[in-house]
């Protein structure tokens, strides 16, 4: 994929301008995708996406350039102007001599670039019939998948060289349910990093009738009630508050320039003793998982979280010298167009000793949030403001009438001290998460658990 003896001269010649340590990171990524509307296909789109990126670290500087433009000559000339500013040499050039072809347990049976897409939309529309026939108040669908072929070569002026294959598939569902006077949305994206086996794998009809389900159901809810109360948050996307308002606050980017609440934390408790939260990009073929981060460590099982008590960071190599502390396979990026920076994987809450039933059960009036929505969040502070897609009021133990409209309004602190039951039925979900080095896949998840009290806001 990328020319060792080009690595080799272009390493060599950043660290002889000055450059303590420069850094290759080259990808070509085949993208497709397909989207159908109200059950007719409404377009289908692939491409290619390929370039490199050079990262040039002198002291605490970093330099940054990237380029599209693959012929040699472009490619030196583009070292010779990064490290320009670099000043007199300082690091010795540790020289590469074969990369390392990374043996990935994340395997693709049915590589995308091979696929039937006939097959393909066929399923999606399955979904979209689905949704449609559940009931006449769903007004519109939209379905449609995308899959990617992502290959890496990862090197650097310590030696590393690594290159890597990443093939990841995902559907989305949305039916939307309308009245005279409003309009409800349900929303599925299943994803994995696997191929076009995916498609074999899931219930279409199954999502798009739960899609459906929940947007018929929130239509004809009543709206929420506000005050302060218990809420139950199910297994799954519930995560998203996690992942938002505390993992965010978890990662290095923040903790080294001592933005996140988290910092300086390391051993303290800062949740309640039921909570341990993982963040693990070796889980095989989830959605969220690396075999090599971006900057070609093996990716972790992280324990960020254990009883309540701070065990670490996710940190990637710049804020790790920052922090004095080792890289933990968390640098990630968009693509080559973006600088690496410590980001999650699969992050989520790990399973407790409560069954769900007894959580519900023990709950004599509160909020039950079943799928949640997107929200905001200040990552140095915490606080949080999410919308849920679908609620209901728990009344004397029991899951009653549905409510729409509601929003859990908090901190990410305040929350984590405040679980009091965490449920036996850990479920991850699929998402994208944005920050500073791009949209990347991620999983967020948890079981099912209860807050004993948090603001909800309502209509």
């Amino acid at each position: 994929m990328f020319d060792i003896n080009l690595a080799n001269d272009i390493l060599t010649l950043a660290v002889d301008k000055g450059a303590d340590f420069a850094e290759i990171f080259a990808e070509h990524n085949t993208k497709s995708s397909i989207s159908i509307i109200n059950g007719k296909t409404d377009k289908a789109t692939g491409g290619i996406d390929y370039g490199m990126g050079l990262r040039l670290f002198k002291g605490d500087r970093v330099i940054y350039i990237y380029t599209n433009d693959m012929e040699r000559e472009n490619l030196l000339k583009m070292t010779r102007d990064a490290a320009a500013d670099c000043g007199e040499k300082t690091a010795e050039m540790v020289r590469i001599i074969n990369a390392d072809k990374c043996e990935t347990p994340h395997i693709s049976l049915i590589s995308p670039e091979k696929a039937d897409k006939k097959h393909n939309v066929q399923r999606l529309k399955s979904a979209a019939a689905a949704a449609s026939a559940y009931s006449p108040l769903v007004t519109q669908t939209s379905v449609g998948c995308l899959d990617s072929v992502q290959r890496v070569f990862i090197a650097n002026s310590e030696g590393l060289c690594k290159t890597d294959v990443r093939t990841r598939t995902r559907v989305s569902v949305n039916a939307v349910a309308s009245s005279d006077t409003e309009k409800q949305t349900g929303y599925f994206g299943p994803g994995a990093l696997k191929g076009n086996e995916l498609f074999d794998e899931l219930d279409f009809e199954a999502i798009g009738t739960e899609a459906a389900r929940s947007a018929v159901t929130m239509l004809k809810a009543e709206n929420c009630p506000c005050g302060v109360m218990p809420v139950i948050l199910d297994n799954g996307f519930g995560g998203v508050i996690f992942h938002e308002a505390c993992g965010h606050g978890l990662e290095a980017s923040a903790v080294s320039k001592n933005a996140s609440v988290f910092a300086n934390k390391i051993g303290q408790q800062i949740a309640s003793p039921l909570i341990t939260a993982i963040d693990d990009g070796t889980i095989k073929n989830q959605w969220g998982s690396v075999y090599i981060d971006d900057e070609g460590g093996y990716g972790r099982r992280n324990v960020l979280i254990e009883n309540g008590i701070l065990k670490g960071y996710m940190v990637d190599r710049y804020n790790g010298m920052r922090m004095n502390t080792a890289a933990t396979g968390s640098s990630r990026r968009q693509s080559y167009r973006y600088l690496p920076t410590s980001r999650m994987t699969n992050t989520y809450i790990d399973a407790g000793k409560s069954a769900p039933e007894d959580i519900i059960a023990a709950t004599e009036y509160g909020l039950y949030a079943k799928y949640m929505g997107g929200g905001s969040v200040n990552p140095a502070t915490g606080e949080f403001n999410f919308a849920v897609n679908e609620a209901y009021i728990v009344r004397n133990g029991k899951i009653c009438e549905p409510v729409r409209g509601a929003t859990l309004i908090g901190k990410g602190e305040e929350v984590l001290m405040n679980i009091d039951m965490v449920g036996t039925n850990l479920l991850l979900a699929e998402g994208m998460c944005g920050a500073s080095s791009g949209s990347i896949p991620v999983c967020v998840g948890q079981p099912m658990l209860r807050v004993k009290n948090i603001t909800v806001g309502g209509r």
